[in-house]
């Protein structure tokens, strides 16, 4: 009776056991672009696909990182905002006009992640020689609102022409940078200004030659909503400080650092990027955590000139160090 009593107790406890529920891990939404500007991000993005996580390794058993992709900054932006992404590799641009947009209650940069890497190509036999040849041109630009796209804007207004969203001096088409390609090859663009891997990719496929090369931008940097931020200030100084070695680490190991860039381009893009063309590429770009208030404040004035950046413009509470 009692060994019948004890099966009975042991197989209670075995029920109860596999009954509990096992202990939920928070989710963390990480945003980034297949830009090799976003090196990080890619880099990361990869590490993750294959089991190997760089933040899953140093977040510690109880985080479950996620990975989405966004072509530009608005996009990743609106998924902020919506609460649908937590941090996210951005340009400076739709980083500060979400800023300002949300008066500075949703948005904070953590740290940053890039500069430089962007330029504008025109077609290296056409008729665009100076910049007063941009008038009546139709230039590609990846979204509208994103850090090109300001950039471009408020660089011919300081060439004296007026452009307008819908037209102007000149005509900015935001297109998605796997398009401008084709775009440019036939005739439908004039200019693109782009970021890497696109501009050498324009180079090297389309002829296109650099006709001004933006390296004084802040062009990617790592942001938090407010709301994680708040609630989960000690895991975000884990993320900025993640973030921070894999920088150093992309920094001491370029070639394996594009070897794994190149493969998750692919997987994200499905297109192929010539070794070759990802070094050059590279050599454009300075892969760094600083942010710099001189270039916070060129590209507040960037977003204003271009017509973006309206009222109040306090970057005061921009910048956060978890």
């Amino acid at each position: 009776m009692k060994t019948t009593k004890l099966i009975v107790l042991i197989c209670s406890l075995v029920s109860w056991t596999s009954a509990a529920p096992a202990e939920e891990k928070l989710v963390v939404r990480f945003g980034h672009f297949p830009n090799i500007t976003h090196a990080q991000g890619v880099i990361a993005h990869a590490l993750s696909r294959q089991g190997k996580g760089w933040f899953e390794e140093r977040l510690g058993p109880a985080i479950e990182v996620q990975w989405f992709t966004y072509n530009a900054g608005p996009s990743a932006m609106e998924a902020i905002f919506a609460g649908s992404l937590d941090i996210t590799y951005v340009g400076q641009g739709p980083a500060l006009n979400a800023h300002f947009k949300s008066k500075g209650e949703e948005i904070r940069v953590i740290s940053g992640a890039a500069n430089g890497g962007a330029a504008l190509l025109v077609k290296a036999d056409g008729p665009i020689k100076v910049p007063a040849d941009f008038r009546g041109k139709k230039i590609a630009t990846p979204q509208l609102g994103n850090t090109q796209d300001i950039s471009c804007r408020a660089w011919l207004k300081n060439q004296g022409f007026k452009v307008t969203q819908l037209g102007g001096d000149a005509m900015v088409l935001p297109t998605a940078n796997p398009d401008q390609l084709l775009l440019f090859q036939t005739g439908g663009v004039d200019a693109v200004w782009t970021v890497e891997p696109w501009v050498t990719r324009l180079e090297r496929d389309a002829k296109a030659k650099v006709f001004l090369e933006d390296t004084n931008v802040l062009t990617t940097w790592l942001v938090s909503s407010v709301k994680f931020l708040n609630n989960h200030r000690q895991l975000a100084k884990k993320i900025a400080a993640a973030n921070a070695e894999l920088t150093e680490w992309i920094q001491a190991h370029p070639d394996e650092a594009q070897r794994i860039l190149i493969s998750e381009l692919k997987e994200e893009t499905r297109s192929d990027f010539a070794p070759d063309a990802v070094a050059q590429a590279w050599k454009r770009i300075k892969f760094t955590t600083e942010v710099s208030h001189e270039l916070v404040a060129k590209a507040v004035q960037d977003g204003k000139d271009a017509g973006f950046l309206k009222g109040e413009t306090d970057t005061s509470r921009l910048i956060e160090n978890p």
